[in-house]
C-alpha cells in the first residue's frame, strides 16, 4: 500500500516553480548567558546532528523522498529514502565580525532564496554561529508539502522542549522501507483509475505527464478568464505587492514588548490583535509612502490572516501554540493604510477585522485543489500554478499569526530568546509577514522577493515606529480621535 500525497500536498509540490519557492521556516535564537551556569556553552553541530537524529521518529516525512508517477497517472507517492544522509540537510554556517543582526538577515535571505533538493527529503537545517554576545542560531527551511495533514510537525517545533533538562526520546531503530519501482506504481495508479474511470480520464487530459501539454492552450484560457474573474469580484486594490515575482528572497525581522501592545490596547479599549494589525497598517503606510509622493486618504491594502487568530474560540480543542501556522480558516480584512491619524487607523483596523471576521463573504479556505473529494490534483504540474493564478488579486499580503502566546522554548538545554517564522512566498506575493507571541515579546518576520522590496530592512525598523506612534496616541486619548492628529 502506497503512501500517496493528499491533494492539498500534491498542489503544494507542483507550485514550486519560477518567482515561487513553496517553503518555509522558523529562526531560533539561542542564548546559553541565559542558563544559569558559568560555563555555559551554545550547542555544537555534532550535539544537534544528534538531537534532530533523535527526534527524527516524531516526524517520518523528513526521511522520504517524493515520487512522481508515470504520465501523472495518479498523484506523487511517499519513499523511504534509501541513501538518507542527515549530514547533508543539517549544515554549519557563521557569521562575520561582528555578527549583528543585519548580517544575519542578509545570510537567512540567501538561504531561503535557494530551491530544495527535489531528489533528496525536502527540508535543511542550518546552525548559524558567530551571533553578536556569544549567541547562536538554527534555521530551518521546510517544503510546505511535509506539512499536510495532522502529527506531520515542523521539524523546529519538533526540536525544542518545555524544560532544559529534557531526556532525549527512546532509541529508535530506522530501516528504509523498499521502495516501489515504476511499474509498480504505474499499475497501482492504474488499478486505481479502474474502479474511478471518471478520475482516470479527468487524469490523463489534465495531469501533469506529457498528455497535459496538448491542454496548454485550454490552461491558458482558464487563467485568462480566472484572472478577469478576479478582478471584477473581490478584487484586492492595485498594489506593486502583487507584482510578478522572482525567486530571490529578502528577510527581516523586528522584535516589541508585549507590555507595550497590551498598554495600547486597554487605552484604546480594543483587542491586542487589534494592536498587532495597526502596527502592521502603520508598517505599510510608511513603506508605501517611501515608494511613492503621497497615499491617498481612503487608500487600502487587503490582508489575509488565521480566523483563530482572531477568534481562539473557532480552534477545536487547546491551542497549541504551535508557531508554524498552516492551513485552517484565513478571513480578508482591509487595512487603512491611507489614514494619517494613528488612533483613527486603529479604530478602524478594529472595526474592519470585528466586521469581517464574521462575514462569510470574507472567509477563506486559502489555496485549495479542485475537486478534492475525487483524491487528486486535476491541474497538476503547469496547471496547478495557473490554478493559483485565479487567487493573485484576491489580497495583497498574507499574514501568519499564532494563536496563542508561546510558552518558554529550549534546544539540548539551551534557551531560545527568539522565535520568528518564515511564512511561504507564492507567486504574485512579493511580501509575507508573520507575528509570534514570545519571550514577553511580539516578534515580527518579514520574507519578501528581493526585486520588489529592496528595502525590506527599514520594514523592520518601521514596526517600532508604528507602536511608538500609537502609544504617543495613547497618550491624550479620551475616547475619541485627536483633531490635532488629522
Amino acid at each position: 500500500m502506497v503512501n500517496r500525497l493528499s491533494p492539498d500536498e500534491a498542489m503544494f509540490y507542483f507550485l514550486d516553480g519560477a518567482g515561487t519557492t513553496a517553503h518555509l521556516g522558523a529562526l531560533l535564537i539561542l542564548d546559553p548567558s541565559k542558563l544559569r551556569k558559568d560555563d555555559a556553552t551554545g550547542i555544537d553541530y555534532h550535539s544537534l546532528v544528534s538531537l534532530v537524529e533523535n527526534r527524527l521518529q516524531a516526524a517520518p516525512r523528513y526521511r522520504q523522498v517524493i515520487t512522481e508517477v508515470t504520465l501523472g497517472l495518479a498523484r506523487p507517492v511517499w519513499v523511504d529514502d534509501r541513501e538518507f544522509d542527515i549530514n547533508y540537510h543539517i549544515r554549519l554556517s557563521a557569521l562575520p565580525q561582528p555578527g549583528d543582526s543585519e548580517q544575519l538577515q542578509e545570510l537567512v535571505s540567501r538561504l531561503m532564496s535557494r530551491p530544495l533538493d527535489r531528489t533528496r527529503p525536502l527540508w535543511e537545517m542550518y546552525l548559524i554561529e558567530g551571533l553578536s554576545r556569544g549567541r547562536s542560531v538554527i534555521l530551518t527551511k521546510t517544503h510546505r508539502c511535509l506539512l499536510g495533514g495532522t502529527g506531520n510537525p515542523e521539524l523546529s517545533e519538533v526540536i525544542c522542549d518545555d524544560v532544559a533538562d529534557a531526556a532525549p526520546m527512546a532509541e529508535d531503530l530506522w530501516m528504509p522501507r523498499r521502495p516501489p519501482g515504476a511499474a509498480s506504481l504505474t499499475v497501482g495508479a492504474l488499478a486505481e483509475a479502474m474502479a474511478r474511470p471518471g478520475e482516470m480520464v479527468d487524469t490523463l487530459l489534465r495531469g501533469n505527464g506529457p498528455v497535459a501539454d496538448l491542454w496548454s492552450v485550454a490552461d491558458k484560457s482558464v487563467r485568462l478568464v480566472g484572472d478577469a474573474v478576479s478582478q471584477m469580484v473581490n478584487s484586492a486594490p492595485d498594489s506593486p505587492l502583487n507584482a510578478v515575482t522572482t525567486s530571490s528572497r529578502l528577510f527581516a525581522f523586528s522584535s516589541v514588548s508585549r507590555r507595550d501592545l497590551e498598554a495600547v490596547a486597554n487605552r484604546f479599549e480594543c483587542s491586542f490583535n487589534d494592536v498587532v494589525l495597526a502596527i502592521i497598517t502603520g508598517v505599510l503606510r510608511r513603506w508605501s509612502l517611501s515608494i511613492k509622493d503621497t497615499v491617498g486618504h481612503g487608500e487600502t491594502m487587503r490582508a489575509t490572516m488565521p480566523l483563530a487568530a482572531r477568534d481562539p474560540d473557532t480552534v477545536e480543542g487547546e491551542p497549541s501554540g504551535s508557531w508554524i501556522v498552516v492551513g485552517g480558516t484565513e478571513f480578508v480584512t482591509d487595512l487603512p493604510v491611507g489614514e494619517d491619524a494613528p488612533a483613527v487607523r486603529l479604530m478602524q483596523v478594529a472595526g474592519l477585522a470585528n466586521r469581517y471576521s464574521q462575514s462569510t463573504r470574507r472567509m477563506s479556505q486559502g489555496l485549495r485543489p479542485l475537486l478534492p473529494e475525487f483524491g487528486l490534483v486535476p491541474f497538476a504540474d503547469r496547471s496547478t500554478r495557473a490554478f493559483a493564478g485565479l487567487f493573485q488579486r484576491s489580497y495583497n499580503v498574507p499574514i501568519s499569526m499564532s494563536a496563542k502566546r508561546i510558552g518558554r522554548k529550549f534546544v539540548g538545554g539551551i534557551p531560545i530568546t527568539g522565535i520568528f517564522t518564515i511564512p511561504t512566498l507564492a507567486a504574485q506575493r512579493a511580501l509575507g509577514i508573520s507575528v509570534n507571541e514570545y519571550a514577553n515579546q511580539v516578534q515580527f518576520a518579514f520574507i519578501a522577493d528581493r526585486a520588489v522590496v529592496v528595502d525590506l530592512p527599514a520594514m523592520a525598523e518601521y514596526v517600532t515606529e508604528s507602536l511608538d506612534e500609537l502609544l504617543a496616541s495613547g497618550q491624550s486619548y479620551d475616547g475619541s480621535p485627536d483633531p490635532g492628529n488629522r
